[in-house]
């Protein structure tokens, strides 16, 4: 699929299925932009998924805000934001909700700076990136997304060990989501459940609901 296919695709879905406005898409224009002409020197995104960045990367971080309820919640963790995906997307999303905060973390420091950047050319507000260690200290946040970032049992870890009660956890995973689940579930007390994605047939969202 060509660049330009993958994009008017992607904002259909965004307009239509997730009530993204257009002045978000704009500000996702921008940012997909400055990912591309960063992505020449750093490898923020493979060089494979640039030319469908919109559907690989946009949409798929999209996807998320339908489940994320941001009238009973004040904030959210994208831990290893990497580029940013999801944590600024869902930033666009949410930056009209005064009471809403996004906190991405993220080890790498070429890629903070990179966010830090995005941050100021884009003007959003509400939202701060961390390049220190998220286990440095209690993650108290709503909700916690993770994309691309560590094996189920870590993550699930940092949840129960990390992060305060109650929270909401949502976990991007491949085809593999159903097995990995099943050897890391052992013993979980959390209600959970698997979706499929909108933008992969093999890809699924693991929802946590760590309320103990």
């Amino acid at each position: 699929m060509k660049s330009s296919e993958s994009k008017a695709k992607s904002e259909l879905v965004l307009v239509k299925n997730l009530n993204f406005n257009h002045k978000q898409l704009k500000l996702i224009e921008l940012f997909v932009q400055e990912v591309l002409n960063y992505n020449q020197k750093y490898n923020l995104i493979s060089r494979n998924s640039e030319k469908d960045i919109w559907n690989r990367h946009v949409l798929d971080s999209a996807q998320l805000v339908k489940y994320i309820d941001h009238t009973n919640s004040n904030s959210l963790s994208d831990l290893g934001t990497g580029a940013g995906f999801p944590g600024i997307i869902l930033s666009i999303f949410y930056s009209d909700i005064l009471t809403f905060h996004v906190k991405l973390f993220e080890k790498s420091q070429i890629k903070v700076n990179f966010i830090k950047d995005v941050i100021k050319k884009l003007k959003l507000k509400r939202i701060d990136i961390y390049d220190n260690d998220y286990q440095s200290h209690i993650l108290n946040t709503d909700y916690i997304v993770c994309r691309a970032f560590k094996k189920l049992p870590e993550i699930l870890r940092i949840s129960r060990e990390t992060a305060k009660r109650p929270h909401k956890l949502i976990v991007m995973m491949g085809k593999s989501a159903q097995d990995e689940l099943n050897k890391a579930s052992k013993g979980m007390i959390y209600k959970y459940k698997l979706v499929p994605s909108i933008t992969e047939s093999d890809s699924k969202l693991l929802l946590v609901d760590a309320t103990k």
